[in-house]
């Protein structure tokens, strides 16, 4: 089973939206057959009317761009206008001999009607488990479909009675609902089930299909490729995957299963990551310490290295790049020295842009009384113990123990301990051999990042965040984005649960990483001036 599978998580979707053909019953070679039936034959009759040459109807080639997920109606005119042939709308009633759109479209829906009164249907088992698992979870079901004939199809696959909610080709047209790409089919589903876009997912095989749930706004789009399209469907979902059996659904309050050493390489799979980024624009986030840099005994010495200082200065050009530190700002802009990005420290307290305009989150001023009392008493604490370190931020304390014989590491948390008791206005965290004394409010990378993207206007649909960290202080921006993002983790000795999509084993590879970036930006950048 692949363990970098797509999460459906109660905490975050109240709703999943699921095209019919396709993706819960196998009708598509049925509607492939008809389709491909009734435009040869409307072809080859047209051919020898007229002289025009004759070329017959590819299922390989047509039937997923012009016809797959679409009204009848709508598939017959797009596949005509891709021949040139202009042909009377007509009227809905026009029998299967008339040579107009609906005519057309109801000779090919007396062709499917044949074939599904001769074969039945099918259902895909691995879907029926999925709607199965996220009834368990409490997340509401709705299936979607440009047929008429959807209740039969339903009803002969024995698939009827799995859905919470329907919208198919006899509810748009009484709706007045456009087909694929527009995304209203999907919207009025989300409506009957008294759910949001944003907090629902749709599943579509087609590229109409995904593109419909992206323009949406809907919270995640999940591409199935169950005909060799992965590319042209990543342009528009958020992941693709082969089977639904895939994807993994989590009830509230439940964790990841997924460990750092489960995580595959980000360079091994950067091709899944450009298609991720088709017509859509990256913004890149990064950690500083063990990210950018290796971890040092010594905080004042982590300054990285010229071939990673211009490998980030280089794909500023080209994207939106931050540096998100729990150090002090003014500290990592100074050792980062990179220009033209945004720097977060102070875990996204204190912010500046490329001109050095400058944010802070005015939250975290109230706490700068505790925090120098509890800086106060930690010194006091611990400046006699060997190689223990207490480094001051404007919005937080961290304590290094690195250097500290193990048999004291005990009494430095006591230390910590003992301070933090006589503080209500603080809490503390962990890293890498740290101890860390922050302001006690809802406040961590997690939110900084989302607070950065709409502040920056990078909350949208054709933005792709991405973050690398390494720490603990990481999962929360981890978290933040694991549904609409690409989360890598720089992975150290220890395995632990994450919310990392992929991993890389050390700071080269990150410069590895963001230099491949920077030339698949560039390399694009210059085909579309072509």
């Amino acid at each position: 089973m692949n363990s970098n599978r797509p999460i459906i998580s109660a905490s975050q979707f109240d709703a999943v939206i699921f095209d019919m053909d396709g993706v819960v019953t196998q009708t598509a070679h049925v509607h492939a057959a008809a389709w491909k039936k009734m435009f040869d034959s409307y072809l080859q009759q047209r051919s020898e009317r007229t002289g025009e040459q004759y070329e017959p109807f590819s299922v390989e080639a047509d039937y997923t761009r012009y016809v797959d997920g679409k009204p009848r109606y709508d598939g017959v005119r797009d596949f005509l206008k891709s021949r040139g042939i202009e042909l009377p709308e007509g009227e809905s009633g026009d029998g299967p001999e008339k040579e107009t759109i609906c005519g057309l479209g109801n000779r090919k829906n007396s062709f499917f009607q044949e074939v599904l009164e001769e074969q039945g249907a099918q259902r895909y088992e691995t879907t029926v488990e999925l709607i199965e698992k996220l009834k368990r979870a409490g997340i509401k079901t709705a299936i979607i479909s440009a047929s008429k004939n959807a209740r039969k199809v339903l009803k002969a696959a024995n698939a009827h009675d799995l859905f919470d909610a329907r919208v198919d080709g006899l509810d748009a047209e009484e709706m007045g609902l456009p087909g694929k790409p527009a995304p209203d089919v999907f919207v009025a589903a989300a409506e009957k089930l008294g759910a949001a876009p944003a907090r629902s997912v749709v599943v579509e095989d087609s590229q109409s299909g995904v593109q419909a749930g992206r323009a949406g706004g809907f919270g995640l789009v999940i591409g199935v490729d169950r005909s060799n399209q992965r590319e042209e469907l990543a342009r528009y979902a958020d992941v693709v995957v082969e089977d639904l059996a895939e994807v993994k659904v989590e009830k509230n309050n439940q964790s990841s299963e997924k460990t750092t050493d489960d995580l595959p390489c980000a360079l091994d799979r950067f091709n899944d990551v450009t298609c991720r980024l088709k017509n859509r624009q990256p913004a890149v986030f990064l950690d500083y310490d063990g990210t950018l840099t290796p971890i040092v005994d010594r905080p004042e010495d982590a300054v990285i290295t010229e071939e990673m200082r211009q490998t980030v200065q280089d794909l500023a050009d080209y994207c939106t790049v931050a540096i998100v530190s729990g150090r002090d700002r003014r500290d990592v802009e100074q050792l980062a020295g990179v220009k033209r990005i945004h720097y977060a420290g102070s875990h996204g307290f204190d912010i500046a842009d490329p001109e050095g305009r400058t944010m802070e989150n005015r939250q975290g001023e109230a706490f700068l009384p505790a925090l120098d009392q509890a800086e106060k008493a930690l010194h006091e604490r611990l400046d006699s113990l060997e190689g223990a370190q207490v480094e001051r931020k404007k919005f937080a304390i961290a304590v290094h123990f690195r250097r500290v014989p193990e048999s004291q590491h005990a009494q430095v948390e006591q230390a910590v301990d003992e301070v933090l008791a006589q503080s209500k206005d603080l809490r503390k965290t962990g890293g890498k051999m740290i101890h860390e004394l922050r302001p006690d409010i809802d406040w961590d990378k997690g939110r900084a990042l989302r607070w950065l993207l709409e502040k920056l206007n990078l909350n949208r649909r054709d933005v792709v965040p991405i973050y690398i960290g390494d720490d603990l202080t990481d999962e929360d921006a981890l978290r933040e984005i694991e549904q609409q993002g690409i989360g890598i983790l720089v992975r150290d000795e220890e395995a632990r649960p994450t919310h990392a999509r992929y991993a890389l084993e050390d700071t080269a590879e990150v410069r590895i990483f963001l230099r491949k970036l920077h030339d698949f930006l560039e390399e694009r950048e210059e085909e579309d001036e072509e």
